[in-house]
């Protein structure tokens, strides 16, 4: 029988039809259908880079009020809100965004004197 024509005849089958067909074939040869397909999708996961992060407060420092103006500027939040979000750090400043961007908002915090951590 050529692959052509294993192909036609697996084309006809249904479903259970496919299924006995996918079981004898694991039996026959002590091979498992699903496990390359989990090795393949586990691999891909590992491969992926992470593409969003969070900007966590971890303290004001010294300068408190410096860092509440630049949680201001980041956030657009008021003066209470940017004050509570800083008194009760380790908060996240901002979340879900790209690396840049949470490098850029670390660094402003970091210059205003706070402990920042990226996520």
């Amino acid at each position: 029988m050529s692959k052509e024509q294993i192909l036609e005849a697996i084309k006809g089958m249904n479903v259970l039809e496919l299924n006995d067909l996918v079981k004898a074939i694991e039996e026959e040869f002590g091979v498992t259908a699903a496990a390359p397909v989990a090795v393949a999708a586990g691999g891909a996961a590992v491969a992926e880079e992470q593409s969003e992060f969070d900007v966590i407060l971890n303290s004001a420092g010294a300068s408190k009020i410096n860092v509440i103006k630049v949680v201001r500027e980041i956030t657009g939040l008021g003066l209470k809100e940017a004050k509570d979000l800083v008194d009760n750090a380790p908060k996240a400043i901002k979340e879900k965004v790209s690396k840049e961007d949470a490098e850029g908002i670390k660094a402003k915090l970091e210059e205003a004197g706070a402990s920042v951590e990226v996520k």
